[in-house]
């Protein structure tokens, strides 16, 4: 028999969701090294206008979708297929939720690496500094396939157990204990970073944009991070949609997420690039910057244990925000799709796909370690496969079914609020985005990312 659907209690509890799952490792993980492979602060700029100017409108509307339908993304994208005799959108919706638990694979990897960190810093505390310097060496972990697995299984459990409990009892309630400390963790951090000495020289990289600087893919790799960091595109802000209550405002709530990822993200460079520049010796475009540099920088300083602790506790919060918000995508839709499935099944089930999903690109440092494409490992082709291609592509999907089957005197009611006066002069800006510059863009960065590809140095 069908559940009844969830919802949240209050409006804090979307809030602490939605900028949880869009604020994990893709800002604190992701966002230095593309930076850094982007030339600083041209793609910065170009990063912060794609997010307000695209990706700002397109998750109001990936949540009115939800919010319209009250179904996650397989069956409202379905619903828009039969609304608008397209059938061949539904889809759009699959292929969300296959990119979703390919993502969630991966990614809890790469949590699993937090895990990593977070217990040999626990274990400072207690013993003597250099009895563990070399177990925070990545290099150390990384060769070692079968702990990696093990560490990103332990993710995965402890993601399902917090989803099978339920929107109300199990996800409201987590992000509602773990985001404050997040935020002060991640404000004590900041502050520590700007006291290091090559603070200058990180401003003056991150914030004077060079434009030449800027490749072929610039434009796709700024909106790929935009939708990866907004979870545009997997049908997560769908599913958050279902359950919103009706008095919630949804263009505040998109706006307010958007502008604190974009903050957030922002907070992340000037965190992670000055300890970078310290440590001159490692690349700025390795996807691995973050724990290559900050482990052996925070063992070696006074107090180094307590502020390492402090920071993998905040990351890992981070990325289990996230990996909850991904498959609780899963799940909705699952239970969605099968009436008879039970919520506890789905979530259990779902884990497991994960799990045997997860093998590869956990064992891809060590077993498959000679197998790579264009230089790069298995683990970091499928980060560029899913977010610098697939995920603008369904993202474009969504958008196209939005703008086909919800009519526009139900996108005016959506969006506009009688006592809200801004939202009646933004709201002929938000659908042009939707219908002209949002699709142009998108296709855009695909077809420059395609020239980028075949271009001659």
């Amino acid at each position: 028999m069908a559940t009844k659907r969830g919802s949240w209690k209050t409006r804090y509890g979307f809030y602490l969701l939605a900028v949880g799952s869009a604020c994990g490792l893709g800002n604190l993980w992701r966002f230095p090294y593309v930076v850094g492979e982007n030339g600083g602060g041209a793609f910065i700029l170009l990063y912060g206008f794609m997010a307000l100017a695209i990706g700002a409108p397109l998750l109001i509307a990936e949540l009115m979708l939800g919010k319209g339908t009250r179904r996650s993304v397989i069956v409202a994208t379905q619903q828009m297929g039969q609304k608008s005799g397209v059938r061949s959108l539904r889809w759009v919706g699959r292929l969300a939720v296959l990119v979703s638990v390919v993502v969630l694979s991966y990614y809890s990897v790469i949590s699993g690496w937090v895990l990593h960190f977070l217990t040999q810093f626990l274990i400072s505390l207690f013993s003597s500094t250099d009895q563990v310097v070399d177990k925070t060496n990545l290099a150390a972990l990384m060769s070692n396939g079968w702990l990696q697995l093990m560490l990103a299984s332990a993710h995965i459990l402890i993601t399902v157990v917090v989803v099978v409990k339920g929107v109300q009892q199990g996800l409201e309630r987590w992000i509602g204990y773990t985001m404050p400390l997040f935020v002060a963790l991640v404000a004590i951090l900041v502050m520590r970073s700007f006291s290091l000495p090559s603070t200058p020289e990180v401003l003056r990289f991150l914030f004077y944009p060079d434009f030449s600087k800027l490749t072929w893919s610039s434009l796709n790799h700024a909106l790929g991070h935009v939708f990866f960091t907004l979870s545009v595109g997997f049908g997560t802000m769908v599913t958050f949609g279902s359950y919103m209550r009706e008095e919630d405002h949804i263009p505040t709530a998109g706006f307010r997420v958007t502008i604190v990822d974009t903050i957030i993200s922002m907070i992340a460079v000037v965190m992670i690039f000055p300890v970078a520049f310290q440590a001159s010796n490692v690349p700025l475009t390795d996807p691995a910057l973050m724990f290559e540099v900050l482990p052996k920088y925070l063992l070696g300083i006074p107090g180094g244990v307590l502020f390492g602790l402090a920071f993998f506790v905040c990351l890992y919060m981070a990325a289990l925000n996230a990996s909850i918000g991904l498959l609780e995508v899963v799940v909705s839709n699952w239970v969605d799709a099968q009436k008879e499935m039970e919520r506890g099944k789905a979530t259990w089930y779902s884990g497991a796909i994960a799990l045997l999903l997860t093998v590869l690109p956990a064992l891809s440092s060590s077993i498959f370690k000679d197998i790579r494409v264009g230089g790069r490992s298995l683990i970091e082709n499928l980060d560029s496969l899913l977010i610098n291609w697939l995920l603008p592509v369904v993202a474009l999907g969504i958008l196209i079914a939005f703008n086909m089957g919800i009519s526009e005197k139900e996108k005016e009611l959506g969006f506009v609020d009688k006592d809200k006066f801004v939202s009646y002069s933004m709201y002929p800006h938000w659908m042009f985005v939707l219908q002209w510059a949002g699709p142009i863009v998108i296709v855009l960065g695909l077809l420059l990312q395609i020239v980028g590809v075949f271009a001659l140095d």
